[in-house]
C-alpha cells in the first residue's frame, strides 16, 4: 500500500502546531480510554475456546478486542503526534489504576445479609495484584514504545507507506507488552514453557489483528486527517514520557 501525499493537508513539524482544539482529538481519545478498559474488565477473566480441525484453541477472550487500543493508539500517533498521544498514554494508565482500586474496593465492602451476588462479584471482579500490576506496567511501557515507533517511522517514511510503521510499531510495542505481562504475571505459577509458548502466541495474534485492521486504519486516519487539516511529524519531538511539552 503506498498513498500519495494529500494536497490539502498542511504539514507541520508537531512542536508547531498551532495552539487550537483539533475536532476529533478528544473522541478519539474517550474511544481509546473506553476500550481499553472494557477490554480489561470484560475480557480479561474469560478462557475462551475455538474448535479448529478438532482441535480445541485455547485463547483469553479479551485479546479479541484489546488489540483495537492499540489500533486506535497507532491513530492517535498518526494523525495527532507523540505529544498527544502521550497524554492518551497517561490518561489510560490513569484509569487502568482507578478501577483496578474501585473493583478492589466494591469486591471488598461486606455483603448485605440477604444479598447472595458476592460470590459471582469476586469471580467477575476479584483482581489477583500480581496480574493487575503486570497488566498495568506492560500496558505503559508496550504503549509508549508503540508511540515512538511509529512516530519516529513516520519521519523515517516521510508520512509514506503508512502500513509500514502502524504494523512495525505494534510488532515493537506488543512485544514489549507481552514480555513484560507474561512473565510479570505467571512465571513460577505456570511452567516456563507455558509461560514463554502462551506469550509468543498472544504476540502473534495481537500482530495479526493489526495486519487484518489495516484497511480499517487506512480509513480512519485518512478521514481524521482530512477533517483536522494537518500533517503531523515528530521530527524535534522531546520522547520523554514525562515530558508535558506538546500537548
Amino acid at each position: 500500500m503506498q498513498e500519495a501525499a494529500d494536497p490539502v493537508l498542511h504539514r507541520v513539524e508537531a512542536s508547531a502546531v498551532p495552539e487550537r482544539g483539533f475536532r476529533h482529538f478528544d473522541l478519539v481519545m474517550a474511544a481509546f480510554v473506553t476500550i481499553l478498559l472494557l477490554s480489561n474488565i470484560i475480557g480479561a477473566g474469560k478462557v475462551a475456546a475455538i474448535d479448529i480441525a478438532g482441535t480445541p484453541f485455547v485463547f483469553g477472550a479479551g485479546i479479541l478486542f484489546f488489540p483495537v487500543s492499540y489500533v486506535i493508539g497507532d491513530v492517535l500517533t498518526e494523525v495527532y503526534g507523540y505529544a498527544h498521544a502521550r497524554r492518551c498514554i497517561w490518561v489510560g494508565f490513569a484509569a487502568l489504576l482507578f478501577m483496578a482500586f474501585m473493583s478492589w474496593a466494591v469486591v471488598a465492602m461486606p455483603p448485605a445479609a440477604d444479598w447472595t451476588g458476592q460470590g459471582a462479584y469476586e469471580a467477575v471482579f476479584g483482581q489477583v495484584p500480581r496480574i493487575v500490576f503486570a497488566s498495568i506496567a506492560a500496558f505503559w511501557a508496550g504503549e509508549f514504545v508503540n508511540a515512538y515507533v511509529l512516530a519516529r517511522m513516520k519521519v523515517w517514511t516521510d508520512g509514506k507507506a503508512l502500513w509500514t510503521r502502524t504494523i512495525g510499531s505494534t510488532v515493537v510495542g506488543q512485544a514489549v507488552d507481552s514480555a513484560i505481562f507474561y512473565p510479570l504475571a505467571f512465571l513460577y505459577v505456570w511452567p516456563t514453557q507455558q509461560v514463554v509458548t502462551v506469550m509468543v502466541t498472544n504476540w502473534a495474534m495481537k500482530v495479526a489483528w493489526e495486519v487484518v485492521l489495516t484497511p480499517l486504519t487506512y480509513i480512519v486516519v485518512g478521514w481524521l486527517k482530512r477533517r483536522e487539516g494537518v500533517e503531523i511529524f515528530d521530527t524535534a519531538t522531546d520522547f520523554s514520557p514525562f515530558s508535558n511539552k506538546g500537548a
